[in-house]
């Protein structure tokens, strides 16, 4: 990758991403685990309305009328929420609508130019960049409110296994994707959310209550409809992929056939 090429699309990439993590891990002040889990159930809302407005994906009024059930479930559940804040709705809102962004991005100036990372490499890029970009706030908006409060000791072991896990996620997602299907790593990823507001209410006693679930099962329905046709697309387009490469190997074949044809018919006249 040149340096050219790494300041026009990976850097883009990298600052809404370290903004998307800023804005996300300082919901997490606000609100409780099991909410947040539902709020970024909006997700492909944003990617959808993103995608439309950068001409990345064609508005169908099918998919409109599902987002708009997704956006239901999830205000449903917001009603319900026990702990409800604006100020880390506003914060988690603003980390889906950046990460849907970098999603598009992605596929802007990366894949349209016939760039494929996998998690692993991805990482290997961007990470520098996002460290970067988040120093900024850190050295301005967090540091000085550490410098108030006096002696500061971070916990080694917290920020270590902390990265270990995250780290270890993403090493999953690569293999799990490669030895499996995409399909798979939907079917897990619909089951992590169900354990994580599942892990908060049993374990952290956060307070989920019957209007929650009932949202984000409709919101749930919504996003389970969405990975549905966005799979059938990309099934839909390997299988016409595979049938233009058949049929260019057919005829090549032909010719080939043609021309060994014509130089036999040479070889006898």
């Amino acid at each position: 990758m040149t340096p050219q090429l790494y300041v026009a699309s990976v850097l883009p990439i990298g600052a809404l991403y370290s903004l998307s993590l800023w804005f996300s891990n300082s919901a997490y002040i606000y609100l409780s685990v099991s909410f947040i889990q539902m709020l970024k159930a909006l997700m492909p809302v944003a990617v959808y309305s993103i995608g439309v407005l950068f001409k990345k994906e064609t508005f169908k009024s099918s998919a409109m009328l599902n987002m708009l059930s997704i956006s239901f479930g999830v205000a449903v559940a917001a009603y319900g929420e026990a702990r409800f804040d604006l100020r880390g709705v506003a914060l988690q809102l603003a980390a889906v609508a950046f990460e849907a962004t970098r999603l598009v991005l992605i596929q802007i100036l990366l894949t349209s130019k016939g760039i494929s990372l996998n998690p692993i490499t991805s990482l290997y890029y961007v990470a520098p960049c996002c460290l970067a970009f988040l120093v900024v706030p850190w050295v301005f908006v967090e540091l000085p409110r550490l410098r108030a409060v006096g002696t500061f000791q971070p916990d080694l072991f917290i920020f270590g296994t902390n990265s270990l896990c995250a780290f270890a996620l993403n090493l999953a997602v690569f293999l799990l994707v490669g030895k499996t299907s995409a399909l798979t790593m939907n079917v897990a990823g619909v089951v992590k959310d169900w354990l994580l507001i599942a892990f908060s209410w049993s374990v952290i006693r956060d307070t989920v209550t019957p209007i929650n679930l009932f949202g984000y099962g409709i919101a749930f329905l919504g996003v389970g409809y969405y990975n549905h046709v966005k799979l059938q697309a990309l099934k839909a387009k390997e299988a016409q992929k595979k049938a233009a490469q058949a049929d260019e190997e057919a005829g090549s074949l032909l010719q080939e056939r043609d021309s060994h044809a014509d130089r036999k018919t040479d070889s006898q006249a």
